[in-house]
């Protein structure tokens, strides 16, 4: 039971990726700027979709 759990809260690749998007860079790895560019886009367009899809949800329920 417990290993069922566990398993259903597991984020997998694509929860890392929005755990690691909004993460801070280390300095010590080097980046370039389309690599920032990229990411910074995807920072965008997550919370772009975050923000839809609250007010949907709040525009049914009322």
């Amino acid at each position: 039971m417990s290993n069922k759990i566990k398993e259903f809260f597991q984020v997998g690749e694509v929860g890392n990726y929005f755990i690691r998007v909004f993460r801070k860079p280390d300095p010590n790895k080097k980046s370039n700027f389309n690599l920032r560019m990229m990411h910074g886009i995807n920072k965008i367009s997550i919370l772009v979709f975050l923000a839809a899809l609250i007010f949907w949800i709040f525009k049914r329920l009322s």
